[in-house]
């Protein structure tokens, strides 16, 4: 038989967990969705879902957005266009990609630029990092001031090593769809091929291109070695994502929320920073083991071909944008 204590504290348990299933969760005041090109475990991806994760928690559900990896939501045309339109509210996108719509932003990309990575973090967390950022809020969206690291990009290719300019002569290569991508590499000689990231991997093997270039991490998360034979460390581009809003939806958030979010864009993309640095800094000797064949070409026969490049930009850019520029990177044609 059943005590009246017992049964009174068998009710009062069986209440308390009916009013957890009746009690509806409270509903954020603002959603969305961001998305990457990078698979779930890059540092990218990451870092996307961890500053998600932490707006959420901060405050206390009230802005709730959810994180798409690797391309679910597609390429970075495609993604581009979706933000702008504002069917999505956040992604990561390369400056020379971004291009299409704000032009200044493949400022960041011009051939042999930056001497490293840190040199150009000097820039884009200073003047010209300003600059440009004006630039895209004019076209309707947001950028936030920490810049995300993507790192030197290099070459690799399936059918000879890069040693000098002169190996670049009718090379098959892969480039992002971006204006200033092509002009370097027709600069070079190459014959480049404007695909993007989502659909590299396939167009290498099944050689629609003979070679691509990004920077280390990527080349490993892309198990590029599968079908790439030479990785050469031409350094002949800084590449970075831009982390955008949509202008709108940034726009419609109360300065509280605001607040959280770019202290937590600040924090991640710091962190996402120095995870990319350290993983390009480390990936030689593991993609040697994959069977890469690494070589360091003659840099300086590539730059001398770039005279007419650099005043093809500049004149694009305008002599402010330049200018600012020269001042981190050095006299530049």
């Amino acid at each position: 038989m059943t005590s009246r204590g017992a049964f009174i504290a068998s009710s009062s348990a069986a209440l308390a967990s009916i009013a957890v299933i009746k009690a509806p969760a409270k509903a954020a005041d603002f959603t969305g969705k961001a998305g990457t090109n990078q698979p779930v475990d890059h540092p990218l991806s990451v870092a996307m879902k961890d500053l998600w994760d932490a707006v959420r928690k901060d405050s206390n559900g009230r802005l709730d957005i959810t994180t798409f990896p690797n391309n679910q939501l597609g390429g970075d045309t495609a993604m581009l266009t979706q933000l702008r339109t504002g069917a999505l509210q956040c992604m990561t996108l390369d400056g020379a990609i971004l291009a299409s719509v704000v032009p200044v932003a493949a400022i960041a990309s011009i051939g042999f630029a930056f001497k490293d990575s840190n040199n150009a973090f000097q820039a884009f967390d200073g003047k010209l990092g300003a600059y440009v950022r004006n630039e895209i809020a004019a076209k309707g969206m947001y950028a936030f001031e920490i810049i995300w690291e993507n790192g030197m990009r290099m070459v690799t290719s399936s059918t000879h090593p890069i040693s000098n300019a002169g190996d670049f002569a009718g090379f098959r290569i892969r480039t992002p769809p971006g204006n200033l991508y092509i002009d370097l590499f027709k600069a070079l000689g190459a014959a480049p091929t404007p695909i993007n990231f989502s659909e590299l991997y396939p167009a290498l093997q099944t050689h629609i291109v003979d070679g691509q270039e990004n920077p280390l991490l990527n080349i490993e998360f892309a198990r590029m070695y599968e079908v790439q034979k030479y990785l050469s460390l031409t350094a002949h581009m800084w590449g970075a994502y831009w982390l955008l809003t949509n202008g709108d939806f940034w726009s419609s958030l109360p300065s509280d929320l605001k607040a959280i979010v770019s202290r937590n864009a600040r924090v991640y993309g710091l962190r996402m920073r120095a995870q990319v640095v350290a993983y390009n800094d480390s990936l030689l000797g593991k993609l040697k083991s994959q069977g890469m064949t690494v070589n360091v070409p003659d840099r300086n026969s590539m730059r001398a071909k770039l005279g007419d490049f650099y005043k093809s930009w500049k004149s694009q850019f305008g002599d402010q944008a330049w200018s600012i520029l020269e001042s981190y990177s050095g006299k530049l044609g």
